[in-house]
């Protein structure tokens, strides 16, 4: 992997005589205060403004300002016109856009299609404060405020979107956001390397439409374009071939010119044939390490062509194989760039980013923010805000490679940490400057609780490796599972004085926690609030597969440490486990065993999550395709089937929520149907009773109703009025509509869930939020 340039070695823009902002400007007065007559960059987000480096736009707006750059925010502007657009004037560099710490259309939309009614990342949760789809309708205005003025798009939304995608809420395949919202240049992953790079070269007077050499950004170019005559393309079906494809050409056969690059050995051969002379080559060795570097370098200068935007709407198989040609050109230490035509053009996407040192990552978190809302914003409660004030990002990137999960495509597989003195710094500020706080840090984490500081034993393997998870199907033996570094910080932040209690929130990957019991004890003596999140997901082999993810048994191995370390602190503490229903690759049989299996282990819960295609997933390509992208895709290769009406979605969720009246008719009817009905009955080997209690039901059994008698239309051959798609809202066409651990938790549409059962086991816990 190449060695990019540190992030603090630039050197600074003339604008820093101005100094540091006590918050970033939002209007012309703060302008006017600050002695600035323009920004020099601004950025435009779908959340409040929330000072504080869990908030995106914050993070990278107080980044740019340390490079001496004058940097305004436009918060949630109204996107029916240009003209909020105008109000800090026309930025002197470009406009940078985002929806947010979330995808617009999972923010304002339910994984039932359902408009949510509120917005966690708006002052007092009012809903309707973005549009749909808001990259693209930011990006759209902000050209009409400022013709000429580059666009930059950037977040989870423009990451998760670079390319051609299957987009949930529309049911299609979409083109990338690059060609819909006329940006000009497309910033994927963590921004920070790309970003400040842009910015002083743009500040030099360089054109943006001539930057098109920096890692993990993406742009539109004529087609067929390339960097140089010494670059090349290879189609991606060549690499992983999709099924039948046509034969290759023989490169030594004669065309219209002649033979094509006929090497010497060839050469010989077809001398031979003809009765000529064959001329003696000499034999030139050449050590391995010089084959080595020239296979590098040719790579390095090799991009992938994927299936165009035409091809994979019309063909699932082809959308199924560009995508997982795209997830196997994610290591930055050996991935090539991709380009993929969308009608006269294509998209050009780079290599992703180099990840951030430890020194970067203190440098980056150790900005000086303001770690407050925006004072505009008065006495308003942003409920986002709330949840993580006194919590801590440690660490970015996760290697577990859920497929439902969309961290992986954002923030990459390599583990980027802070120093111990770097997190143990900003507790002493948030016990310093924080209001309200009361001596307990809510969270230590990030995407998962216990990555921090985990890699690759040897840097070499980590930058040749192409496997999609580290964990998956078990854990790589070239993967570092040592826990000691964050015991070690466990024990140094809760020795903070004025520190009484350090919590960890984020969820946890049982099956690494397992293999350092001294990690398990340290947890569960010291940093369990009594409720520990944890996500076995199913305890079918068949969707755990899919979701690659450890089998049950993992977790009843943690289950049986967490109990032991519990009872030997003296503590009575809970698990709080979560399951997805629905997921690709799950039948109703499985959901069924999963439910037998909550009842025997006294499970009881609340709120409950139904699989949500967030875009780019894996799981949204076998959601979309039918088709398994773990594996190489044929025309022939195995059938991914899904849960997709909406019936058989709402039977899934109900196996989760066995115990609630509202479901038991809806369970009768598909028990019946499954030919176990020897499960309905009054007892204790039972799954639900026989009878309904009065004023429950009546939804589900409405339904059952309904289903019959489209049955008997559909035997008469009457129209049927089928499980009809819900709409959508008004998304697309017009302008319609955190920390890290928030943002997977966002990317899936999870929310709070779970209350124990009176009585309950140790194990039976209510479930919290979405968890790793």
């Amino acid at each position: 992997m190449e060695s990019p340039k540190p992030l603090t070695s630039y050197r600074k823009y003339w604008a820093q005589r101005f100094g540091t902002a006590p918050f970033l400007p939002m209007s012309r007065e703060e302008m006017d205060k600050l002695g600035w007559d323009s920004c020099d960059v601004i950025l435009v987000t779908g959340d409040a403004y929330i000072d504080h480096p869990s908030f995106g736009m914050a993070l990278v707006g107080r980044l740019l300002e340390a490079q001496g750059f004058r940097v305004g925010i436009i918060s949630q502007p109204d996107w029916h016109s240009a003209q909020d657009f105008k109000r800090l004037g026309k930025p002197n560099l470009f406009f940078g856009i985002t929806a947010g710490n979330m995808d617009s259309m999972v923010n304002r939309y339910t994984s039932d299609r359902k408009i949510r009614s509120d917005d966690a990342y708006t002052p007092n949760a009012e809903p309707n404060k973005r549009p749909d789809r808001a990259v693209t309708v930011y990006a759209q205005r902000a050209k009409e405020a400022y013709p000429g003025t580059p666009v930059v798009l950037g977040s989870i939304e423009a990451s998760l979107r670079r390319i051609a995608h299957y987009d949930y809420w529309s049911d299609k395949v979409r083109r990338s956001v690059l060609p819909d919202s006329k940006a000009d240049l497309l910033i994927f992953g963590n921004a920070e390397r790309a970003l400040v790079e842009l910015t002083h070269r743009l500040a030099r007077g360089e054109k943006i439409g001539d930057i098109r050499d920096l890692r993990g950004t993406a742009f539109m170019v004529p087609k067929g374009w390339l960097p140089g005559e010494d670059w090349g393309a290879v189609d991606s079906t060549s690499v992983d071939i999709p099924g039948k494809v046509d034969a290759h050409p023989d490169p030594y056969s004669m065309g219209d010119s002649g033979p094509r690059s006929a090497p010497p050995f060839a050469a010989q051969a077809q001398a031979a044939e003809q009765g000529g002379e064959v001329a003696v080559l000499p034999l030139k060795f050449v050590p391995a390490a010089e084959r080595v570097a020239a296979r590098k370098e040719q790579r390095a200068k090799t991009v992938v062509r994927l299936p165009s935007y035409e091809q994979v709407v019309e063909d699932p198989v082809l959308y199924a194989h560009a995508s997982r040609t795209f997830h196997l050109e994610s290591n930055p230490g050996n991935a090539r760039a991709l380009v993929q035509a969308h009608g006269e053009r294509d998209v050009w996407l780079n290599p992703p980013p180099i990840p951030l040192t430890t020194p970067e990552m203190d440098h980056v978190y150790g900005l000086p923010y303001a770690r407050a809302p925006h004072p505009s914003y008065g006495d308003a409660k942003i409920p986002a805000w709330e949840m993580i004030r006194f919590s801590i990002n440690i660490m970015r990137g996760c290697f577990g490679g859920c497929t439902f999960c969309s961290i992986t495509e954002h923030e990459g597989r390599i583990i980027q940490s802070r120093s111990e003195d770097s997190i143990l710094h900003e507790i002493e500020e948030i016990r310093d400057k924080t209001p309200g706080f009361t001596g307990t840090i809510s969270d230590l984490g990030g995407p998962t609780a216990n990555m921090y500081r985990l890699a690759c034993k040897d840097k070499k393997i980590e930058s040749s490796c192409r496997r999609l998870s580290c964990v998956f199907p078990g854990i790589c033996e070239n993967l570092g599972t040592d826990h000691s570094h964050l015991i070690s910080l466990y024990r140094k932040a809760r020795a903070i004085p004025g520190v009484k209690r350090v919590l960890i929130g984020s969820g946890l990957r049982y099956d690494l926690a397992v293999q350092s019991p001294e990690y398990v004890k340290e947890l569960v003596t010291h940093h369990v609030g009594g409720y520990l999140k944890i996500a076995p997901e199913h305890t079918e082999e068949g969707p755990l597969n899919k979701m690659m993810k450890p089998g049950i048994g993992t977790y009843e191995r943690f289950k049986q440490m967490f109990e032991k370390f519990s009872k030997e602190a003296g503590k009575e503490q809970y698990l709080i486990p979560y399951f997805i229903a629905a997921h690709p690759g799950t039948t109703d049989e499985d959901m069924l065993n999963l439910a037998l299996w909550l009842k025997h282990n006294n499970f009881r819960l609340d709120q409950v999550q139904t699989f949500l295609p967030t875009p780019m997933a894996l799981a949204t390509t076998m959601w979309h395709s039918r088709r398994n992208p773990l594996k190489k895709v044929g025309r022939g290769s195995e059938v991914v089937e899904t849960a997709r009406a909406g019936r058989q979605r709402k039977l899934h969720k109900a196996f989760l929520r066995y115990h609630d009246p509202e479901n038991w008719p809806l369970l009768r009817e598909a028990l019946k149907e499954m030919g176990r009905s020897d499960l309905i009955g009054n007892g204790k080997r039972h799954l639900i009773p026989i009878f309904q209690p009065p004023g429950t039901g009546m939804k589900a059994e409405a339904m059952v109703r309904r289903d019959a008698r489209e049955a008997r239309d559909g035997a008469a051959g009457r129209p049927q009025g089928g499980n009809r798609k819900p709409a959508a809202g008004k998304a697309g066409g017009q302008a319609g509509r955190g920390s890290s651990c928030q943002v997977r938790r966002q990317a899936e549409g999870a929310g709070p869930r779970g209350t124990p059962r009176p009585g309950a086991k140790p194990s039976a816990a209510p479930s919290g939020r979405r968890r790793k």
